[in-house]
């Protein structure tokens, strides 16, 4: 379903998110708090777009995707990066090997959330930073009645228009809609062994960004 929208997805996703996909991207590098020692573990990286921002920092970052369509397109925009297939289920890492791992927009996608919480802590070194972003649900009602409208009605008839696979877009409003509140991931970041787990809405909610540190086991 990816490969079919690689090379629409960052502009098809800037269109339907209204602009909000830069300031969500920011927000992620800041809670990441980066330091050009660092190496970076980018889940679910896409085309690599969020993976070439974190390098400004100094950090060292690796792009990490399922979906080998998107790994092209990203290869052929961002040579330099270093791009690698990836499942989130069984990454091809060492233990303990990243000071921080990100995923953002793809925890939703997994087959087994909890299995991917548990690698992502496997692959990190003790004390090292996870941070996910992921669509939520806005925190006031009026908001909330808006937004489901917008995915259920708006959002298809526009990916019909901009998109190159409008089914993509359809399974991500009902995803959307299907996916935990905020509350309900922090919970299961904390059972999967991440502590101090902390998270902050954006947009009402529409959006929020998850940040926590790797316990020892």
């Amino acid at each position: 379903m990816f490969d079919a929208v690689a090379a629409k997805y960052d502009i098809t996703n800037d269109i339907l998110a209204l602009g909000q996909t830069r300031r969500w991207r920011s927000a992620v590098r800041t809670a990441l708090t980066l330091e050009p020692r660092h190496l970076v573990l980018d889940i679910a990286a896409g085309t690599g777009t969020s993976t070439a921002a974190f390098t400004a920092t100094g950090a060292q970052v690796i792009a990490a995707d399922f979906s080998l369509g998107m790994l092209e397109v990203g290869k052929a925009r961002n040579p330099t990066l270093p791009f690698v297939a990836a499942d989130a289920l069984a990454l091809p890492f060492g233990d303990a090997c990243f000071d921080r791992v990100t995923i953002s927009f793809g925890l939703r996608n997994v087959a087994d959330r909890m299995l991917a919480l548990d690698e992502f802590h496997r692959v990190i070194k003790p004390g090292g930073v996870l941070v996910i972003c992921e669509f939520s649900h806005p925190t006031l009602a009026p908001l909330r009645k808006v937004y489901t409208e917008y995915l259920m009605a708006a959002l298809p008839a526009l990916s019909d228009r901009v998109s190159s696979s409008p089914d993509a877009y359809r399974y991500l409003a009902e995803s959307i809609r299907a996916w935990p509140t905020q509350k309900e991931l922090a919970v299961d970041i904390a059972k999967a062994g991440w502590r101090d787990v902390q998270w902050r809405n954006f947009t009402g909610g529409i959006v929020s960004i998850h940040r926590a540190i790797a316990g020892k086991d």
